[in-house]
């Protein structure tokens, strides 16, 4: 995708804002606190339905303001122009997608492709397993948005419904004739689901593997493997949940199934994730991230919009460089964002747009 026109209202410290970046590399320069990163967020936010800073009412919206608004226009591998805008008020929300209404905000998800690195993202490594799920799942949710009933999304929901019953009845001590029904659902749905993380898990493999030995080769080699959330080589879900209900009535929750699954990451020649480094740790994020654009680019035809916040200080020079480097020839859209341009860039011969955020306005200063 290629995003042509971003316009914020009541963003944080933006009043009213519009940012045309161009395709190929755009730097985006400012001084500390003048809103690059907000304009980050908020392409974020209109194509994941959450802000990677915290929850919406945490200062996204502008002191004083009940609600905030965020519009894009883009244009897809087909060049066919499509364009949407949210309106948040923190706990209420409107959107609308090419002119119509949308009813819920997977349909913008659905939409529009972005990944975004940031200074948050080594969580997807030594943070805890909520991050790895979310990661694996949005794959998947673009990799199959096309089977409609038959995929991910409808597997995803029929789970976390069942989850979500099942959960209730614990914490009301319901009779196990209750629970039969919807541990059955849970099951089937679980299994079904969890099947889905594997094969994409298997076809997400090499990219890794291959992001791992460019970004951070001191790993001598890297793997990736699906940690189902039970014990699935013992025993069905279905088996799992039964022998887990009493336990479940205890602590009023389900402690096991597919909302537990983690990915395992394993460096042939580092420590495990509680051992990396931090700049390692953000490193084999930035593979994982890469990693995944580059299985939907050769799956879909056409690159997610790549967002890299604070280059400069997330990563040194060569390994800005090696990033960039990797980038350069995908024909991918980049966001780059820094109080100055990444020293990484001076080494590479790329054809830069440039912009600059002061007093709350993006003012395009040169192309070189």
């Amino acid at each position: 995708m290629q995003i042509q026109h971003v316009r914020l209202r009541d963003v944080r410290r933006f009043e009213a804002v519009d940012f045309h970046p161009r395709p190929g590399f755009n730097l985006v320069t400012g001084a500390n606190g003048s809103g690059k990163t907000s304009l980050l967020e908020a392409i974020h936010l209109l194509a994941h339905a959450r802000s990677f800073r915290g929850r919406v009412r945490d200062g996204l919206i502008r002191q004083g303001q009940p609600s905030l608004d965020v519009f894009a226009e883009w244009r897809d591998r087909t060049d066919t122009p499509h364009r949407a805008g949210l309106r948040h008020a923190g706990g209420d929300w409107e959107a609308r997608l090419d002119g119509a209404p949308v009813s819920h905000l997977g349909q913008l998800c659905e939409a529009m492709a972005v990944v975004t690195f940031e200074p948050g993202s080594h969580a997807l490594i030594d943070g805890n397993s909520e991050q790895r799920r979310r990661f694996l799942d949005w794959g998947l949710f673009h990799v199959e948005r096309h089977l409609g009933d038959d995929g991910f999304l409808a597997l995803w929901r029929r789970h976390a419904r069942a989850h979500k019953q099942r959960n209730a009845l614990l914490r009301q001590q319901a009779d196990g004739a209750q629970l039969d029904a919807w541990e059955h659902e849970l099951a089937q749905a679980g299994e079904a689901l969890t099947r889905c993380r594997e094969r994409y898990v298997v076809q997400l493999a090499p990219y890794v593997e291959a992001g791992m030995a460019e970004l951070l080769p001191s790993a001598g080699g890297a793997a990736i493997a699906l940690q189902p959330g039970w014990r699935r080589q013992e025993l069905p879900l279905a088996d799992a949940l039964l022998l887990s209900r009493d336990r479940d009535r205890l602590l009023g929750h389900t402690s096991l199934g597919p909302h537990r699954a983690d990915l395992k990451l394993v460096l042939e020649a580092l420590p495990g994730r509680d051992g990396l480094s931090r700049g390692q740790a953000k490193l084999a994020a930035l593979a994982l991230l890469l990693a995944q654009a580059r299985h939907l680019a050769d799956v879909e035809g056409h690159w997610p919009l790549l967002q890299l916040d604070d280059l400069a200080s997330e990563l040194d020079r060569d390994h800005q460089a090696g990033v960039l480097r990797a980038l350069a020839g995908s024909g991918a859209q980049v966001i780059v964002t820094g109080t100055e341009a990444p020293p990484g860039l001076a080494m590479l011969d790329l054809t830069v747009s440039r912009f600059h955020v002061e007093q709350g306005r993006v003012t395009l200063a040169d192309a070189a």
